[in-house]
Order: C-alpha cells, then sequence, then structure tokens
C-alpha cells in the first residue's frame, strides 16, 4: 500500500495501524557471506507479508529478494567484487566527491564502503522525504545516517556484533606489515562507534552482542532492543525420508576469516581423518593460495574437504540436512544464522562457547553441545563421539527443530521490528532541514 504524499513537506507519519513505507539500508547485501543478504533477504520479505511497503537500497553485491520487495540500487564502484578486486575504474567512469573518496580509501589500504555508501544513501533519502515513513539501516554505521535523521526521516539502526573484535582477533593473528595494514583496513570501525552512540533505537540480535555494543562502541543499553534472528523454514527444516551421508561434517562459515574458526575445524578434521572415513563441506569461497587454502594441502586433506559457494537455499538446507554434525567453530558471534539453520535441518550440532552461541544453542546441550573456542582436540573428539551414537543424533535433532520452532522465526522477527518501527515513528519530532551536515562545506 502507498500512502498519500503531501508535496508540502514530509508526510504525516501513519499509526501503527497502518501500514508502514520502509527503506532498509544495506551497503553490501551478499547472500551467503556474512550474513547481511540473508538478514535482507527474510526480514524485508516478512515485513512485505505483514502489508508493509518495503524497499530495499543497496550496494554492490545486491540481495537476492523475494516477490513483493522493492531493490533500489545504490550502485559504489564495486572495487571489491570477486572478478577484478582492488581494481579502480577509469578516471572518466567516476561520477563525484564520493567516488574519489572510494578510490582514495581504497588506494591507502582502507574500506570505504560503510563510508560512501552512507553518504549516497543520505543524497539519495533527502530528495525523497515524501516516500517512506521509516529508514532502517543494517549496520552502515556512517556518518550519512547522521545526515538521513537531520533531515527529519526516523531511524532504525540494526548492529549484529560490533566489528571491533573482528579487528581485534585479525590483529592478534597478523604479523609484521599484516598489523599496518589490518589496522589501516578497521579504520572505519572508530567511525562507527561514534555514530552508533548517536542512534537510538538500535536492534541487536542478543544480550551477549549488545554487552559488547556497550562495552565497545560506548553505547547506552537502554538505547539497545534485543530482536532475535531467524531462519526461513521453509528451506531450512527437517528431511526424515533424506538418509544423512556416513561421516558428512558440515560448516557454512567465511572460509579465510580467523574469527570463524574454520582453521580449527580443519585441524580437527585431520584428526578425525587419521581413525575414521570423514568428509568436511564448509560452505564458503576461500581465496586461491589464501590461508585456508594453504591449510588444506598442509594437513593432507584435499581429498576430505570440499568448498562449495553460490548454492540457493533449499540446496544449502538439503546439504545441512545431510550431515551427520554440523559445526560452528567461531571465536565470536553476535548471533549466528549457521547455527539456526542447523538446528532447523534437526542436523547435530556442535559450536563454541563464545559470543551469543550459548542464547542461541542453549546451555544445557539438549539441542546442541558447547565447547571451547580454538581446541581443534576436542573440537574432534566431540564430532567422533556424536558420529558413533546415533540415538544422540536423533534425540539432539528434534530437540533443536523444537527450540527453533519456539523461538527462531522470520515472521516473528518482523513482528518484532515492525513494532519498534511505530515506537520510533510515534517518538519522532519531525525536524527537516536543508543543510546536510554529512556534506564537505566546500562541496556545498
Amino acid at each position: 500500500m502507498t500512502l498519500p504524499v503531501d508535496n508540502t513537506g514530509p508526510s504525516p507519519r501513519p499509526s501503527h495501524t497502518r501500514p508502514l513505507r520502509v527503506a532498509l539500508l544495506s551497503y553490501r547485501s551478499k547472500q551467503h557471506v556474512g550474513g547481511q543478504g540473508v538478514y535482507v533477504r527474510h526480514l524485508s520479505r516478512e515485513l512485505a507479508a505483514l502489508r508493509h511497503d518495503v524497499t530495499v537500497l543497496s550496494g554492490q553485491p545486491y540481495p537476492v529478494l523475494d516477490e513483493g520487495v522493492k531493490l533500489e540500487k545504490i550502485p559504489s564502484l564495486d572495487l571489491y567484487n570477486d572478478a577484478a578486486p582492488f581494481t579502480a575504474p577509469p578516471l572518466r567512469e567516476w561520477r563525484d566527491w564520493i567516488d574519489v573518496l572510494e578510490v582514495a580509501t581504497m588506494w591507502t589500504a582502507g574500506f570505504p564502503e560503510p563510508l560512501t555508501y552512507s553518504l549516497r544513501a543520505n543524497r539519495e533519502l533527502r530528495r525523497r522525504l515524501d516516500d517512506f515513513d521509516v529508514v532502517h539501516d543494517n549496520q552502515t554505521l556512517g556518518w550519512g545516517l547522521l545526515g538521513i535523521r537531520a533531515a527529519g526521516l526516523p531511524l532504525v539502526t540494526t548492529i549484529h556484533h560490533p566489528i571491533s573484535v573482528d579487528r581485534r582477533i585479525e590483529l592478534e593473528e597478523a604479523r609484521g606489515l599484516q598489523k599496518l595494514t589490518k589496522r589501516r583496513w578497521y579504520s572505519f570501525v572508530r567511525m562507527q562507534a561514534r555514530v552508533a552512540r548517536k542512534l537510538d533505537p538500535i536492534l541487536v540480535p542478543s544480550q551477549s552482542s549488545a554487552d559488547d555494543i556497550a562495552r565497545e562502541f560506548g553505547v547506552r543499553p537502554e538505547h539497545m532492543e534485543v530482536t532475535p534472528l531467524g531462519v526461513d523454514t521453509r528451506h531450512f527444516h527437517p528431511r526424515p525420508d533424506t538418509a544423512r551421508v556416513p561421516g558428512r561434517i558440515v560448516c557454512t562459515a567465511s572460509a579465510d576469516s580467523p574469527l570463524k574458526g574454520v582453521a580449527v575445524l580443519l585441524r580437527a578434521a585431520a584428526r578425525l581423518a587419521e581413525e575414521r572415513d570423514i568428509s568436511l563441506t564448509v560452505v564458503s569461497k576461500p581465496r586461491e593460495d589464501g590461508p585456508t587454502d594453504r591449510l588444506v594441502d598442509e594437513l593432507g586433506l584435499r581429498d576430505r574437504v570440499e568448498f562449495v559457494s553460490g548454492i540457493d537455499d533449499t540446496a544449502l538446507g538439503d546439504l545441512i540436512a545431510s550431515a551427520e554434525v554440523a559445526v560452528v567453530p567461531s571465536f565470536y558471534e553476535g548471533f549466528s544464522l549457521p547455527a539456526v539453520e542447523a538446528m532447523a535441518c534437526g542436523t547435530p550440532l556442535i559450536a563454541s562457547h563464545a559470543g551469543a552461541l550459548p542464547e542461541v544453542v542453549g546451555t544445557d546441550g539438549d539441542a546442541g553441545r558447547l565447547i571451547a573456542p580454538g581446541d581443534d582436540e576436542l573440537l574432534a573428539k566431540e564430532i567422533g563421539a556424536l558420529m558413533d551414537d546415533p540415538d544422540e543424533r536423533a534425540r539432539m535433532g528434534a530437540a533443536a527443530w523444537d527450540r527453533v520452532q519456539e523461538r527462531f522465526t522470520w515472521r516473528a522477527v518482523a513482528e518484532l521490528t515492525a513494532r519498534r518501527y511505530a515506537a520510533t515513528i510515534d517518538g519522532a519530532a519531525p525536524h527537516p532541514t536543508s543543510t546536510d551536515p554529512t556534506r564537505p562545506r566546500s562541496l556545498h
């Protein structure tokens, strides 16, 4: 439903009983890496099913969206595309000062997208104040958001977890010159912390994430509201008529991110391969000759490990449901969609006792087992024990499916989120301004 437009200024905000016009911002929306594309797709679909008018404004890579949700592209220079990463287009293709900023930051080893996307989104939305009732940012946390709010648009933000945690773990892993380049790459985190402290409300997926955001970013706890993430049970559900592949282990994680613990799982797989017939499928695409690719060869696992990427949700659900054991070996998670997807498929889960994973999985061992992160010997032992106990695997799988149905559905997430939109709109005092605080004065 499209609400009437008042051309004299921002439209009157509808009450919570009426459908809302939602601008959902996502600076990058890759479907199967990082979780942002997954969040945007499923939240937007369920918001649309609740009769809200949802437009996703995304940079590259663009999301896969369902019927009823509109996509508006906010193109960057796409400096990090898979085909030619870190390659700037010819100067004649640069469009404006934001493009100059994007290339300059990339050339000096920084990551510009959160800032440059937020500036482009700010510019677009300030031209269209009558088109939306609320703006929902998905962890961009760039300076441009302050311009959107200053223009009078109610703003809700989701922070999945503070990226400062990723930065700290990667810096601990880095050696020599890598430390300097990693520090520069993550320089955008300081901006995100400063912007986050100025925002209210902030949706977070877990209490663990809220605690970390308060500690790392200095956000006031009363500005945050826990809104768990969900799983699409159309694709992720038990398949009782499908036989599980003996010895198959599955993991969905960014292969080259130290935060995700894939190296720990590979070392555990090498231990298991010495005594039993196992196979490991990692849903990710490691860099060719990158750290994970090299480790596979160092451990002699080339014939035991398969990496798959680009598969749709049905194929991913089939894969997870075919495994005897799923593993989430992360050192930190603000929530963990891979854990919930494994539980939804009824696949016995072993996860790290880290971040929000205890909240997601439960700490009683009923729906999944938690172990200390980074211990490949213990991980191998737990995987082997589950593989040897089919009755326990069946019990855990059934309990995990029950937990998902009780706690983690996208419809429930959308309903909670829409209520937060309504409360934000009701509490907003529109104060449109002709001044854009994010634009450099010299370029007015």
